[in-house]
């Protein structure tokens, strides 16, 4: 049973969200904050593996709400941002804070559910379109810093970690390298461990940072 957390500091949002998810076989609404603060109080005690996140809230915000989160749960806990508008300047601070991702508010119901199981099973949520559009925003003027970090990969690691950059699923870096999935799955839990990373999106964030993959490359 995946355990989810609600945080936003909209009753409706929260009460929407709550029967969306609670009517799923798999899923289990755990608790409800309304407050950034509540959130990183009710994720210390219920160990949840999911937080769905507004950005804006009271007392205290989402990212910040996130990176209390994050920093004291290991890998135990994902965190999904929740925004209006997909180029919110939060996002992209709460994916280098360690989130899996963010999804709009205005998600369709059958999207919601599936984007729970896709964090927990390891990937991020991500459309390449809007990763584009937001990372290229935050990152057009910065120099690439510690492309040393990169060091530790081989050179297939690179070319898997490059087309994660891109946005590319698992099955599209399969066709393009010629290699299995299974294949990919490894080299990405290599990639992973040697990196120190949570998930896909902290990988792509990392991408950028290294200018392994330039900002204006995602297709």
């Amino acid at each position: 049973m995946i355990r989810v957390l609600i945080a936003d500091d909209q009753a409706l949002v929260r009460g929407g969200l709550q029967m969306i998810l609670s009517v799923q076989p798999d899923i289990e609404v755990v608790g409800m904050a309304d407050d950034g603060a509540q959130a990183v109080t009710l994720a210390r005690e219920l160990a949840p593996d999911v937080v769905l996140m507004d950005v804006r809230m009271p007392v205290m915000d989402g990212l910040e709400a996130a990176r209390r989160i994050l920093s004291a749960a290991a890998d135990q806990t994902k965190v999904v941002m929740l925004t209006t508008f997909d180029l919110d300047e939060y996002v992209y601070d709460a994916l280098v804070a360690g989130a899996s991702g963010f999804l709009l508010k205005e998600t369709r119901p059958e999207t919601l559910a599936d984007a729970v199981r896709t964090v927990v099973g390891g990937e991020a949520l991500l459309a390449p379109a809007v990763l584009r559009r937001l990372v290229d925003q935050h990152t057009t003027a910065a120099a690439p810093a510690q492309p040393e970090r990169l060091a530790p990969l081989t050179q297939r690691e690179l070319e898997v970690l490059r087309l994660i950059g891109r946005g590319s699923s698992n099955q599209e870096i399969s066709e393009s390298l010629w290699i299995t999935e299974p294949t990919v799955k490894t080299h990405i839990t290599r990639i992973f461990r040697k990196l120190d990373l949570r998930d896909r999106a902290q990988a792509v964030v990392l991408t950028y940072e290294t200018g392994l993959v330039r900002a204006g490359e995602v297709a």
